[in-house]
C-alpha cells in the first residue's frame, strides 16, 4: 500500500534516521516508539510529504490517499462548524454541484438533437461515480462521527473560531475520519479527549478499513490497536512484531542478547590477539600467525552495546501531616453567566485517599480542581480545609505563570524542599530537560516545555494535597512511568484530572465523575472499575427488561399485564437491533478479518519453515539468519492474531449472550 525506502533525515549534523525502510500493508495498525524528538513526528510529516528528506524516497501508489492529523496548530474559523465537516465529501460535492449544472443545461436542449445525447451521458458517468460515494449517507455519517467526537446538534452551525485549540483538533479527527483515507497517520490524537469519546475513538479505529500509522503517549491505546512497532532510539529504528507492551518486553531481550554477542565476540578476538602477540616472532608459527591476523580482518565487528537510558526513581518530599479531614465542599454552587456547573454540591476528601476525577470537556473538572483548593470562591456555599493542610496544586496555566527570565534549574530550585533540592538536575532529566536543557531560559521554551516544568516545581514542593490537571499530556513514556513510581508511593492525597487509563488505574482507588447537567457521581474505584460501570449502566435497561420478558414467559402469566406492550416489544427489539449493530457487527467484521489474517500467516509460517531445510539454505549463514528472522516475525505476528482471536471470540460469546 505504501512503503518507505533508504529514508534520510537530518538536520545540521544530527541525523535522525537514515536508510529506513519498511512498507505498510493494508489495514495494518503501526505505532511508532521512542523518546521525544527521536524523530517520530519527523517521520510522519515526511511520510505526509510536509517535510523535505535528506535523502530516499516515499512510494504512494496513484491510487492511496494519505490523511495526517498533526499534535496541534489546526485552527479554522470564518465557517460554521457543519459546513467545515462537509468539505471532506468535497469531491462528491463537486460532482452532484456538476450534475445539477449539467442538468439544468440539459432542459434547455432539444431532446431529439445530439449535444441532448452526449450531455446526458456524460451525466450518466458522472452519477456512476458518485454512486461510490454514496450521498445519502453524508448527513448521517457526518452527524455521527461529530456526536461520537462529543459535538451537539447545538454546535452544528457554531462559527469555527468559537472552538478552542482541543475541540478545533476534533474537527479536524472529524474531517479525515469521514474522508477514511488509506493510510491514516495521528500524532498524539487523544491529548485532547476526554475518557468517553476516547473509548468511541479507539472503536472507531479498530473499525477503521484503512492502514493506521499511531504516535501516543497512551499505552493503553497502544497496546489495545497496534500489532506493529516501529522504534526510534538514538538514530536506528528497529521492527517489533507486537504491540507497546510487546516491543517494551522484547526490546529487553535483545539488548541482552546483543551484549552477550558482544561479549563473546570480544572474548574470541582478545583469544586471538594473545595467540598472535605471542607467536608473532616465532619463525615456526610464523604460519598460524599469519592466519590468525587474516582471521581477524574478516570478522564482522558487532557494534558495542549503546547504555540504555537511565530511569531515575524519584520520591515525593515526606509529607507535612495533616488531620483525617483534608478538604470538604458542603451546597457549593458555581456558575459562569447561564452555565451551571454544579449546584448544592457536597463532597469530602480524607487523608491518604487517591481520586481520579474525569468527564467530557467543559463538564467541569478545572473549576472543581480550582474550588477545592482554594483557588477561586464558589458562588454560594461553604469550602473547608482540614488541619495542617498543604496544597500544591499543577494545570497548565500555571505554565504561563513562570518568570521568563530564569532558567529552568533556577525556576526548579527556587521552590525545591532541603530533601529534594539536590535532585532537581536529575529529576529535570527524567522529565526531558537534559545537560544544557537545564540552563534555557523559561522564556524561549515552548508551551510543552513550560508545562513540564511547572510539573517538576510542583513535584519538589512539600505538600500532603497534590491536585493535577492533565498530567501527562507532554510526557513521554519513560517521563510518565518516573511520575507514576512516585505517585504509588506517596503518602498524601492525590486527585488527578486525566484520561490515561494505564497512567491512572494503578494510582486511584476512587473516580470523580463531572457530566454536564448533572450532578457529579463518585465510583469506588479505579477507572477500569468505573468504565465498567458506565457500561453496565448503558446496556443495563435492555438486559433488565428481557429479564424481565422472560421471567414473566417463563411464569406462564396468562393476564395482558404480565406481557409487554407491543410499544415496548418494539423498543426491547429496537435496542437489541442497536447493539447487533454497533457492537456485534464491528466484532464479528473484525473477527473474520483477524481468521483471515491467521490463515494467511500460518501458510507463511510453513513456507518460511520449509525453506530452513533448503540445501542452499543450509550452506549459506547470511542467508539461514535471514529466513530464520522471518520464521520468527511470523511466528511473532501469528501468536499476537491468535491472542486477538481468542479476545473477541469470547467479547462474541458474551454480547450474543446478553442478547439471547
Amino acid at each position: 500500500m505504501l512503503s518507505v525506502h533508504n529514508l534520510r533525515v537530518e538536520y545540521g549534523a544530527r541525523v535522525l534516521f537514515s536508510d529506513l525502510t519498511f512498507s505498510i500493508l493494508p489495514r495494518e495498525r503501526i505505532a511508532f516508539a521512542g523518546h521525544n524528538g527521536a524523530g517520530k513526528s519527523t517521520l510522519m510529516k515526511a511520510i505526509a510529504g510536509i517535510v523535505e528528506t535528506s535523502g530516499g524516497k516515499v512510494v504512494v501508489p496513484r491510487n492511496v490517499r494519505v490523511g495526517y492529523l498533526p499534535q496541534e496548530g489546526i485552527h479554522v474559523k470564518g465557517i460554521s462548524l457543519w459546513d467545515e465537516t462537509m468539505r471532506a465529501f468535497g469531491e462528491a460535492l463537486a460532482l452532484q454541484e456538476k450534475i445539477d449544472r449539467l442538468s439544468a443545461e440539459l432542459e434547455k436542449l432539444d431532446p431529439r438533437s445530439s449535444p441532448y445525447g452526449d450531455l446526458l451521458e456524460e451525466i450518466g458517468t458522472l452519477e456512476l461515480q458518485l454512486e461510490d460515494s454514496d450521498p445519502s449517507r453524508m448527513k448521517p455519517k457526518v452527524e455521527s462521527v461529530l456526536q461520537g467526537l462529543g459535538f451537539s446538534k447545538a454546535d452544528f452551525e457554531r462559527d469555527c473560531a468559537e472552538f478552542s485549540g482541543g475541540w478545533q483538533m476534533r474537527i479536524a479527527m472529524a474531517k479525515l475520519f469521514l474522508q477514511e483515507p488509506e493510510v491514516l497517520l495521528l500524532d498524539e490524537p487523544t491529548n485532547h479527549l476526554d475518557i468517553g469519546t476516547q473509548r468511541w475513538v479507539e472503536q472507531y479505529l479498530v473499525n477503521y478499513p484503512g492502514a493506521i500509522l499511531l504516535i501516543s503517549h497512551d499505552r493503553a491505546l497502544l497496546d489495545m490497536l497496534c500489532t506493529r512497532t516501529l522504534a526510534f532510539h538514538h538514530g536506528r529504528c528497529e521492527e517489533y512484531a507486537g504491540n507497546y507492551t510487546y516491543y517494551e518486553t522484547e526490546s529487553v531481550i535483545r539488548r541482552d542478547i546483543h551484549e552477550k554477542r558482544y561479549i563473546a565476540q570480544q572474548r574470541e578476538i582478545a583469544d586471538v590477539q594473545r595467540f598472535i602477540d605471542r607467536f608473532r616472532a616465532s619463525a615456526n608459527k610464523a604460519t598460524l600467525v599469519q592466519s590468525r591476523v587474516k582471521m581477524l580482518e574478516k570478522i564482522e565487528r558487532i557494534p558495542p552495546p549503546e547504555a540504555a537510558d537511565s530511569v531515575m526513581n524519584f520520591k515525593f518530599p515526606p509529607p507535612p501531616a495533616s488531620g483525617n479531614l483534608v478538604a470538604k465542599l458542603e451546597n457549593v454552587s458555581k456558575a459562569y453567566g447561564k452555565l451551571q456547573v454544579f449546584k448544592k454540591f457536597g463532597f469530602e476528601i480524607n487523608r491518604g485517599e487517591r481520586m481520579a476525577i474525569v468527564g467530557p470537556n467543559g463538564a467541569g473538572k478545572s473549576t472543581f480542581c480550582r474550588v477545592i483548593t482554594g483557588q477561586e470562591e464558589p458562588d454560594d456555599g461553604t469550602h473547608e480545609f482540614g488541619l495542617r493542610v498543604a496544597t500544591s496544586f499543577f494545570s497548565q496555566n500555571h505554565a504561563d505563570e513562570l518568570d521568563p527570565n530564569k532558567s529552568v534549574l533556577e525556576t526548579v530550585e527556587e521552590v525545591a524542599s532541603r530533601e529534594s533540592g539536590p535532585y532537581c538536575r536529575n529529576l529535570l532529566g527524567c522529565f526531558l530537560f537534559r545537560g544544557d536543557d537545564v540552563f534555557k531560559k523559561v522564556g524561549v521554551l515552548s508551551g510543552g516545555e513550560r508545562s513540564r516544568v511547572a510539573l517538576v516545581r510542583m513535584l519538589v514542593a512539600p505538600a500532603n494535597f497534590l491536585i493535577l490537571d492533565e498530567p501527562t499530556n507532554h510526557l513521554d513514556m519513560q517521563s510518565q512511568e518516573v511520575l507514576q513510581r512516585a505517585l504509588a508511593d506517596y503518602a498524601g492525597t492525590v486527585m488527578i484530572v486525566s484520561h490515561n487509563r494505564a497512567f491512572l488505574d494503578p494510582v486511584v482507588h476512587k473516580t470523580l465523575e463531572f457530566r454536564p447537567g448533572e450532578d457529579p457521581r463518585l465510583f469506588q474505584g479505579n477507572i477500569t472499575y468505573y468504565l465498567e460501570k458506565t457500561a453496565d449502566e448503558k446496556s443495563g435497561p435492555v438486559l433488565s427488561t428481557r429479564s424481565h420478558v422472560a421471567t414473566d414467559v417463563k411464569a406462564g402469566a396468562a393476564t395482558s399485564s404480565a406481557a409487554p406492550s407491543r410499544k415496548d416489544q418494539k423498543r426491547i427489539e429496537a435496542e437489541q437491533r442497536k447493539i447487533r449493530t454497533q457492537v456485534l457487527k464491528p466484532l464479528e467484521d473484525e473477527l473474520a478479518t483477524v481468521e483471515k489474517r491467521i490463515a494467511d500467516l500460518e501458510a507463511a509460517q510453513a513456507t518460511a519453515t520449509a525453506d530452513l531445510s533448503k540445501p542452499e539454505v543450509v550452506a549459506s549463514p547470511a542467508k539461514f539468519r535471514l529466513v530464520s528472522n522471518t520464521v520468527e516475525q511470523v511466528t511473532q505476528r501469528l501468536e499476537a492474531s491468535i491472542s486477538r482471536w481468542e479476545q473477541l471470540s469470547e467479547e462474541i460469546e458474551g454480547v450474543k449472550a446478553k442478547l439471547g
